[in-house]
């Protein structure tokens, strides 16, 4: 691709569209800027917490498919909100390998403190969406992704997380 070839109209559907992509993810950093502000933690951490208060007793397996992230990601998130007091652990049932997890008081006081929506701005929005309109995002994102010739695991990693 030539440099000349990158120099668009104003208003080409490329400029437009890049555009509404840089709009969608600046509102995701903002979120996450007032969330760590109000909160003291990161969006992926206050999320957890959330489905943490939200299913006491969870585990890190779970977790990890409600947040739709990879398990050892959601086992070292779970790792820091333990050390930092939030969340506690306990062996329970027959298999005493499982561990449950619940929230702690401070970790209650976090999630009272952080600005709504716990799980973040762009997971909120795209569970206002129907249906229709999901599986045209998810169709037309998916021939982006092939385009950009990336690593589709990056899928499993928190937007608030590098």
């Amino acid at each position: 691709m030539s440099p000349d070839s990158l120099l668009l109209p104003k208003d080409a559907p490329p400029q437009r569209v890049l555009r509404q992509f840089r709009i969608v993810f600046n509102a995701v950093k903002t979120h996450f800027r007032q969330l760590e502000r109000e909160s003291g933690l990161g969006g992926a951490q206050v999320w957890a917490l959330s489905v943490i208060d939200s299913q006491p007793g969870i585990g890190a397996t779970s977790l990890a498919r409600a947040l739709d992230i990879h398990q050892s990601t959601a086992s070292n998130l779970v790792r820091g909100l333990v050390e930092r007091g939030y969340v506690g652990t306990a062996r329970e049932g027959s298999d005493r390998r499982s561990v449950a997890l619940r929230i702690l008081p401070p970790g209650k006081e976090i999630l009272l403190r952080a600005p709504a929506p716990l799980a973040g701005v762009l997971p909120n929005a795209l569970a206002s969406l129907d249906d229709d309109t999901l599986l045209r995002l998810e169709q037309d994102l998916a021939r982006l992704i092939e385009r950009l010739d990336t690593d589709e695991s990056a899928g499993k990693i928190p937007l608030g997380q590098s």
